[in-house]
C-alpha cells in the first residue's frame, strides 16, 4: 500500500467497526474479519465498505429460537421447509449473509436482522444484490462463499463492484473488489 506497516494505526466507528487510519486520516481501503472454530476469514476492498462472516457448520439446539429471533417470515418460511442438516445448511447460510451484510453497513447487531430478508435468489443461488428497506443507499452485492466445512458470506457496495466491473472491462481481468483469505488458502471472491 505504499506505508510501513507502523503508520498504519485504527479507529472505530460509532457502532465498533474498525476502520485503518494513516496519519490520522481514514484511508480507502476497507477490511472486515471473521473468526468460528479454526476457520477465519477477511476481506480487503480497495474502496467502498464491506462485510464478512464465516459459521463453522455445528448443529444448535436452539435453532428453531434463533429462526424466530432473527430472519424475516419469508426466511423462516424456507427454513421450516427443510428438515436435518439440510435446515442446519440453510440456516448458517441465511446467518451468514445477514451477518456480512450488517457487518458491511457498520450497524452490526444494533439493526435487527429480522427487520430485512435476504433476496430469495439467495435460497438455492450464491450471489445477489441487496438493499436494505430502511436505507436508501448504498446498494449491496453478496456473494455466499461457505463449503462442506463453513458457511461464509461477503457483502460490498454495489459502487465497489461496477468500478471493477469497468476495470476488468477496460484491461485489468484480475480485477477484483475484495480479496478473501481464509484459514484454508486464498481465493478471490469476483463480481
Amino acid at each position: 500500500m505504499g506505508f510501513d506497516n507502523r503508520q498504519l494505526t485504527f479507529g472505530e466507528s460509532r457502532y465498533g467497526k474498525p476502520y485503518a487510519m494513516l496519519h490520522d486520516k481514514r484511508i480507502t481501503t476497507s477490511f472486515n474479519i471473521s473468526h468460528s472454530g479454526k476457520h477465519g476469514l477477511i476481506a480487503l476492498a480497495p474502496h467502498g465498505q464491506l462485510g464478512v462472516d464465516v459459521e463453522e457448520r455445528v448443529a444448535r439446539e436452539d435453532i428453531d429460537d434463533l429462526i424466530k429471533l432473527v430472519f424475516g417470515p419469508n426466511e423462516q418460511s424456507a427454513l421450516a421447509l427443510t428438515a436435518g442438516s439440510r435446515k442446519i445448511d440453510l440456516f448458517f447460510k441465511f446467518w451468514t449473509i445477514k451477518e456480512a451484510l450488517i457487518k458491511a453497513v457498520g450497524t452490526g447487531f444494533s439493526l435487527d436482522p429480522s427487520s430485512f430478508e435476504i433476496p430469495s435468489a439467495m435460497y438455492s443461488g450464491t450471489k445477489s444484490r441487496f438493499q436494505f428497506p430502511q436505507m436508501p443507499a448504498p446498494k449491496w452485492q453478496i456473494e455466499y462463499i461457505g463449503n462442506e466445512e463453513f458457511a461464509a458470506a461477503v457483502a460490498y457496495e454495489v459502487s465497489c463492484a461496477d468500478i471493477y466491473r469497468h476495470s476488468r472491462e477496460n484491461g485489468n481481468p484480475q480485477a477484483t473488489p475484495t480479496t478473501i483469505v481464509t484459514g484454508h488458502g486464498i481465493g478471490k471472491s469476483g463480481v
